[in-house]
């Protein structure tokens, strides 16, 4: 069965600058340096992010290779952390400044779209330190001088800006669940930083509007949409996924699009005590700058079912979690290895929802992929990884996702997570995820079959898939 896609149809993949350049000559630690810092044992293997996968070393090289698996389009993002020198005032770095304008212009010589981020969990840890991060609006303020910069200094070349990277994992990972740095458990600040950093959000967007001369230009977010889906059709469950749905996925996604948060997530919010402190003026920021185009990640899809104890019951602190328990369908197919199920036909949803909720927006995946580790298993004779597995893995997503094109949604791309293998957090190196594999201790880089893979596709716009994997 052969699967088209339109013309002009972006085809690449994502990285960010803390994955891939690292802490490498960099005057301030963002969060995760600092983590490493003091908790090396946190990370698998101990390994930090020091030189990451050397990109700011060896940027030409990989972007060359990029080319050759047919990249036209790719994105990364500029660390606050290396461009700014003085963090109050938004004064900028001038090596960092040489070096960003190094990778765009090798994009742009190689003939592949610069596709750039400003803001991938990587917050400078001197905020945190200081103000409480994203606890602060103080903070929101800063992140908009270093936007400003950003636009200032590369704007004339970067057609596609977005603002930040799937904020909800801030939210989740540094303020309820434990998986960031700085690791705190309260849910009335979870509630506040979502809310500052749609506020940042919006008020990078009004920076970009004011400073933007690129007539082609256009700026967005990048969300991680994960439908959340009920475990039965019962009132209970049925109830438990809409407000996870509310939460994980409509919060920002709302904001961002209509300019404003979904009056029913507010009234509970309200009802529970935990609604965010707002003004009229942010929230006619907020209202005022809603994005051009829309960057959807997704993995794996959400199961919940109602919770094991009721939604009134007794307790001191607020969680998200207490409207829903998460669900682990019998039978699921699953990615063993990273422990996440595998559910491709979640992005035909995705499209759907977007298309008839969300003024049908323009969008683009901007991650989609496949984690494996000890990806050595499968390296033959001549030295190349066969990784048949992430070829079906995507052969199966771009399945249902041209579903959701032929039917009207407004998608223009596919990115999958990596390019070439990267640090990921405390995962550190423990799952691979690129197109092409790095050895970490010599830099050496080699291309896997799903890049040679990726490259007939990218320059037919289209591949042959079997019937046998287009089925649920």
């Amino acid at each position: 069965m052969k699967i088209e896609f339109p013309k002009n149809f972006w085809w690449g993949a994502a990285t960010s600058g803390p994955q891939s350049e690292g802490r490498f000559n960099k005057q301030h630690a963002n969060v995760f340096d600092h983590w490493y810092e003091i908790e090396p044992e946190v990370f698998y293997d101990q390994v930090g992010p020091d030189t990451a996968s050397n990109f700011y070393n060896s940027y030409k090289q990989d972007i060359a290779m990029m080319k050759v698996i047919g990249f036209n389009s790719f994105r990364t993002s500029i660390q606050w952390s290396r461009l700014i020198d003085d963090l109050e005032e938004g004064t900028v770095n001038e090596d960092a400044v040489r070096f960003y304008n190094g990778v765009i212009d090798e994009c742009l010589a190689q003939g592949i779209r610069p596709v750039m981020n400003l803001l991938h969990f990587d917050l400078p840890v001197e905020l945190q330190k200081k103000y409480g991060g994203w606890e602060s609006k103080h903070v929101v303020d800063l992140f908009a001088k270093f936007a400003t910069q950003c636009f200032r200094l590369f704007g004339d070349r970067v057609e596609d800006w977005f603002t930040f990277n799937e904020p909800l994992v801030i939210v989740d990972g540094a303020y309820l669940y434990q998986f960031h740095y700085p690791n705190i458990v309260d849910g009335r600040k979870a509630v506040q930083v979502a809310y500052n950093i749609t506020l940042a959000s919006a008020k990078a967007i009004a920076a970009y509007r004011e400073f933007n001369t690129n007539p082609k230009g256009r700026i967005g977010i990048i969300l991680n949409l994960t439908p959340s889906y009920p475990a039965t059709d019962s009132p209970e469950d049925l109830a438990a996924a809409h407000f996870a749905n509310l939460w994980m996925n409509d919060m920002f996604l709302g904001a961002s699009t209509k300019g404003q948060f979904s009056e029913e997530l507010v009234g509970i919010l309200e009802k529970d005590g935990v609604l965010w402190d707002s003004t009229d003026d942010e929230l006619s920021i907020i209202k005022a700058n809603t994005i051009d185009v829309l960057g959807v990640n997704f993995y794996h899809p959400s199961r919940v079912k109602q919770p094991s104890i009721s939604s009134n019951s007794l307790a001191v602190d607020w969680m998200p979690t207490k409207y829903f328990d998460n669900y682990e369908m019998p039978g699921r197919r699953m990615n063993v290895d990273k422990g996440w199920e595998i559910y491709p036909k979640a992005l035909h949803d995705i499209a759907l929802n977007i298309r008839d909720n969300y003024d049908n927006i323009p969008w683009f995946v901007s991650e989609n992929g496949m984690g494996v580790s000890r990806e050595e298993r499968y390296l033959n004779e001549e030295g190349i990884i066969e990784d048949d597995y992430r070829i079906q893995f995507i052969q199966e997503h771009l399945y249902w996702l041209a579903k959701g094109i032929e039917e009207g949604s407004n998608c223009f791309g596919y990115h999958l997570w990596t390019p070439i293998d990267c640090w990921s957090w405390k995962n550190a190196y423990r799952n691979r995820y690129g197109f092409i594999a790095n050895n970490i201790h010599t830099q050496v880089k080699t291309i896997k079959k799903s890049g040679y893979w990726f490259k007939e596709v990218t320059q037919n716009n289209h591949f042959e898939i079997l019937e046998d994997l287009t089925r649920l």
